[in-house]
């Protein structure tokens, strides 16, 4: 049975149509991409799925008893609460029983009320515990949020960044295992760890049905089993990832074409023959021609959705773009970037990867001049203009239209050779003339970041600073990004961390480590090896760190609940032990790699899981263990 079904969805603003006759079907277990142009009404669908808004027309049937999580682009906290406190409302009942259960065991510790009523009250509550999951569900809390990149556990909600706060509300969506998860753009503002992280729980470790918008094409290519578009305000779907996906667009497209040439011969022959007036008009003949007339008033179909034309207004320059020397960059009295030799020529197209908040756009921002170095030198060529996209889209008013914003008091626009209108201009971004009058602040915010290249680029420039231009954008626009920045050999520093898109642009990459240290690679691959390592390395020294500040000094005392859980972590240990034995045991089977090679991939990244689970349970076990 499946576990959502939508249909005739019809959804409107005022005289603008988003969906119309938008229906699907989800099945458990499925994983879905959702792909579309910035503006078709993506976001809007997902939210009329997870019921935060509602449909001007159709049916939306959840299954029975099913439990659904949203992940929205702007997620709202409750402020009151701190990290831990938010993540673990995705525990549910779990964590309503939990918190009963350690009320009962500091009224016990302090022998207050009717003891025998307590203990019998803390018994079931021991046994809800067990039968929702065990007493390790907090524990995932820290894990899931830690994985995620997120340090603050204890911070106020409120306290945190746009970025932070996105991070918190995906670890709670996981750690509440719906059946059926619907999110919205998950990668921005991930680094690409966290992406390949994320990644693997979505396939290896989530059971539920899975919904989910992105840009970002490996992920669809590594997660997706399915792949749905809205085209035109019509579905599609299609079977497989990202380059199934391709493969099936481009037959279905090729098909459309066909078809249209077939009908524009049909009518050609039809209407040639009308137009010689036969005398006869029998029967045969009345139905050809109601038949042509059909055809002919049909008209072609709706031509298949725009994509952005995007072209570099390239200003002559020197032969040295940008020369960086022994650059040291603070903040906060943090060392951002220490010692970092760069020198970009004409072509050079340098990808900045790392962790957020650890300097990457700092870096752009002290090239703009816009942040002093504590030492060395930025030198820019002498007729160097620089383009700058901006991550947070400070530079646009949003309370004025599309037009203003990009064209201004500007009359027409010289893109290359040729002299365009403001509306040709706007229309190669994707912006129809009836739409340009439309305020920034009601776009989409794909739509915002086409608005900000086109701003960017109207203006001839010799320097691309561009930092996240991948988030939100669809993958057409994407696309012709990509292909602008290879084909007009530009230069540019680009702070991303959507693997494709590196794999097609960078010539090389800056790896930002941390402390200061910025390694460069040749490769996105490359630094993302780079990178691992290096935090393999850090997260040895921390362990290291953490357990000499945990070893006893004889004041600390377990919690009764933390007896309980004592009590029971050996069967645990056992458990975990088994299971890594037993995919060791598959990895050795004799046919696996002559028969079954296929099913390798996936068993080791099963192992890796069950080796890193049966580590945390006996770090957790040590830890009890050090403990009177």
């Amino acid at each position: 049975m499946s576990i959502l079904t939508a249909e005739n969805l019809y959804k409107s603003y005022g005289a603008q149509v988003v969906l119309e006759g938008i229906g699907l079907v989800l099945q458990p277990g499925e994983r879905v991409g959702l792909l579309g142009v910035n503006g078709c009404g993506k976001s809007t669908l997902v939210k009329i799925l997870a019921g935060v808004e509602q449909a001007d027309s159709g049916t939306v049937l959840i299954r029975k008893g099913a439990t659904v999580g949203y992940f929205s682009q702007e997620p709202d906290l409750d402020p009151s609460l701190t990290v831990r406190e938010v993540v673990a409302e995705g525990l549910g009942e779990w964590r309503v029983v939990h918190k009963r259960y350690e009320e009962i065991s500091t009224l016990l510790e302090n022998e207050e009320g009717d003891i025998d009523a307590l203990l019998e009250e803390q018994a079931r509550m021991a046994a809800d515990i067990e039968r929702l999951g065990g007493w390790e569900r907090m524990h995932q809390v820290e894990s899931v949020l830690t994985n995620l990149g997120v340090s603050k556990l204890d911070a106020m909600s409120n306290e945190l960044s746009g970025g932070e706060k996105r991070r918190v509300a995906l670890a709670r969506l996981l750690v509440s295992e719906p059946d059926l998860a619907i999110i919205d753009e998950p990668t921005n503002h991930l680094d690409v760890q966290t992406i390949e992280w994320l990644e693997e729980q979505l396939v290896n470790n989530f059971s539920g049905a899975l919904l989910f918008i992105t840009h970002d094409r490996y992920m669809l290519d590594h997660v997706a089993q399915r792949i749905i578009e809205i085209d035109r305000r019509e579905m599609f779907s299609y079977r497989g990832g990202w380059e199934a996906y391709l493969e099936a667009k481009a037959e279905r497209s090729a098909h459309e074409e066909r078809t249209e040439a077939n009908r524009q011969n049909f009518l050609r022959t039809e209407l040639e023959w009308l137009s010689r007036s036969p005398q006869a008009r029998t029967t045969k003949q009345k139905a050809r021609i109601k038949r042509a007339v059909s055809v002919r008033d049909k008209g072609a179909p709706e031509a298949q959705a725009a994509i952005a034309k995007i072209e570099l207004q390239d200003s002559r320059t020197g032969r040295t773009i940008i020369d960086i020397r022994d650059l040291r960059l603070e903040m906060g009295g943090k060392v951002l970037i220490e010692n970092l030799d760069l020198c970009l020529s004409k072509g050079d197209r340098i990808g900045i990867v790392g962790a957020n908040g650890i300097g990457k756009t700092s870096l752009l921002r002290a090239i703009l001049g816009q942040l002093k170095p504590v030492a060395g030198t930025i030198k820019l060529g002498e007729t160097m203009k620089v383009g700058y996209f901006e991550q947070a889209r400070a530079n646009l008013d949003m309370d004025a239209s599309i037009f203003e914003n990009v064209i201004g008091n500007r009359g027409d626009v010289q893109v290359g050779k040729d002299t365009i209108t403001p509306h040709a201009y706007l229309g190669r971004f994707m912006f129809a003339r009836k739409r340009v009058r439309d305020k920034v602040s009601m776009l989409s915010g794909g739509e915002r970041a086409r608005v900000a290249l086109a701003k960017m680029l109207i203006e001839p420039v010799n320097l691309l600073l561009l930092d996240e231009p991948t988030n939100d954008l669809d993958v057409g626009t994407l696309s012709a990004l990509e292909e602008m920045l290879v084909s007009t050999v530009a230069t540019a520093i680009v702070v991303t961390h959507d693997r494709y898109f590196l794999d097609r642009v960078a010539t090389g990459v800056l790896a930002f480590e941390g402390d200061g240290k910025v390694v460069q690679y040749a490769s996105a691959q490359q630094a993302l090896e780079g990178s691992k390592r290096s935090s393999k390395k850090a997260a040895k020294a921390k362990a290291k760190s953490i357990a000499a500040q945990s070893v006893p000094t004889g004041t600390g005392k377990r919690t009764y609940a933390e007896r309980i859980e004592l009590d029971g972590i050996l069967d645990k240990i056992a458990a975990g032990e088994e299971a890594v034995e037993k995919v060791n045991a598959e990895l050795a089977a004799p046919d696996l790699y002559t028969e079954r090679g296929s099913e390798v991939p996936g068993l080791n990244e099963r192992l890796a899981v069950a080796q890193k689970t049966l580590e945390q349970i006996v770090e957790r076990w040590e830890y009890l263990e050090s403990k009177d």
